[in-house]
Formats: structure tokens, C-alpha cells, sequence
């Protein structure tokens, strides 16, 4: 008759010093992403609410002895100037499309506009698709003479890790560089933000200001909640995990 072979004893805390580390690491990283888009959704609200009180005030371009772009960033102001056409510059980008989800793929048209009462600024004055790159091919929308123009101060764009470097010689801008542009057009001195032209209609249609939206997406309260989730969840499978082992015959 063989002998029984004794039930295996439960592991011990020590055997869950690893699989506990490791938990720890992880609920630390969702924690952490949790709190960081609680932190962005503040900024997010501060943004918004910044946008939505300087967008209802409508003054001239302050004169260059104030000019700080970070505070007057998403001002609405208005300037009144000659566009220098010769010296418009395409910055690759997309627009909306007339199919929801569809971009148009095409440029941004930045052309410096001279005012008698100050340095020359640059305006973005709105998109246009690839096969209106020529301003040849959109003559109505090259306004001569003294133009006013309405929109938003935008502080240079910063050039992201993917995105592209620019060729000044050959004219190719993937990002609003503003000293960058300035520079390759030939303008000594330039206000140190654009203006991000109105929906106002230019002759021809193009090109079709108002890219600029100011209804920001703010889901950050829904991401925060998404990695607490993400983390209760760990805890929860951690401690069936931990009971097992300590409960049950090995």
C-alpha cells in the first residue's frame, strides 16, 4: 500500500515580494498618469476660459514697446496694412474638409502685411489646397492696396520631434516659424507673433481664413478616470492573485 503524499503547504509572503514590486510599479505609473491629466484638465479649463475672454475684445495691434507674446497670445486685434505678396510664404498643413474626418491636405498662407504705424506683421491668412500653391492659380485672392485685417495673436509654433526640419532655399515650412520666415522673406524687423486671419471671405475664396478653433477638446477628466480605472483593476487582480497564493495548497 503506497503512502499519501501530503497536500503542498500555501506560499509564503515571500513568494509574492516580486509580482507586489512589480504592482507597485505599475499602480505608480497609472496613479501618476491619472494625476497628470487631472493637471492638464485644469490647464485645459485656464486655457479656454483665457481664449474665450481676450476672443470678445477686438483692439489695434499694440505698439511694439508692449509686445509679450506670451500674455497677448489669443487676442483678437485688427491691423490695417498693404499685404506683401512677393513675400508670401507656404507653411504645409491640413484643414478640415467638406466630409467629416476627411482633412484637406495643402498649405497656410503667411504673407507679412506693412503698416504705416509700426513693423511689419505676419498674417496667416487662412489655407489653401495643394493645387492652389501657385498664386498664380488664385489671382482674386491677392488683394492689393491697403487691407484690414481681423484675428487672433498666435506666438511662433514650435517645431514638434516629428515634424519635418524647414528648407528656407527651397521654401518648404512645416511649422509656423515666425523669426524663421522673417528671416528667409528678407524682413529685418517683424512683430514677434502672427495674426491668425478671421472666417472674413477673401476674393476667389482663397485663401479660406478661420482655420484657427477655439472650442478645445477637454476629455481629460475621462482619461484621468480611464488609468484610475486601469488601476483598480490591478489591485483588484493583485489581491485574487495574492489570496490564492496564500490560501491555497501549492
Amino acid at each position: 500500500m503506497e503512502a499519501a503524499v501530503p497536500a503542498g503547504r500555501p506560499a509564503s509572503w515571500r513568494a509574492l515580494a516580486a509580482p507586489g514590486l512589480a504592482t507597485l510599479v505599475c499602480l505608480a505609473i497609472l496613479l501618476g498618469l491619472g494625476t497628470w491629466q487631472l493637471q492638464r484638465k485644469a490647464w485645459k479649463e485656464g486655457v479656454i476660459r483665457q481664449i474665450g475672454e481676450r476672443s470678445r475684445i477686438e483692439p489695434p495691434l499694440a505698439p511694439p514697446a508692449s509686445w509679450d507674446p506670451a500674455a497677448d497670445e489669443f487676442k483678437r486685434v485688427r491691423v490695417t496694412g498693404r499685404l506683401l505678396h512677393d513675400k508670401e510664404t507656404l507653411v504645409h498643413g491640413l484643414a478640415p474638409g467638406e466630409i467629416p474626418g476627411r482633412a484637406l491636405q495643402g498649405y497656410y498662407v503667411l504673407t507679412p502685411l506693412e503698416r504705416a504705424d509700426g513693423p511689419p506683421v505676419l498674417i496667416n491668412r487662412g489655407f489653401v489646397p495643394t493645387e492652389l500653391r501657385n498664386p498664380a492659380d488664385r489671382q482674386a485672392g491677392e488683394v492689393a492696396g491697403s487691407v484690414t485685417v481681423t484675428g487672433m495673436l498666435r506666438a511662433s509654433e514650435a517645431r514638434g520631434m516629428f515634424v519635418p526640419a524647414p528648407d528656407p532655399k527651397r521654401g518648404e515650412w512645416f511649422n509656423r516659424d515666425i523669426p524663421g520666415i522673417a528671416a528667409a522673406s528678407g524682413l529685418d524687423a517683424v512683430a514677434p507673433y502672427l495674426i491668425e486671419a478671421d472666417a472674413t471671405p477673401n476674393p476667389g475664396g482663397w485663401p479660406r481664413g478661420g482655420q484657427l478653433r477655439v472650442d478645445l477638446p477637454n476629455n481629460h477628466l475621462q482619461y484621468a478616470f480611464t488609468w484610475y480605472g486601469i488601476a483598480l483593476c490591478l489591485v483588484g487582480v493583485f489581491s485574487a492573485y495574492a489570496w490564492k497564493k496564500l490560501h491555497e495548497p501549492a
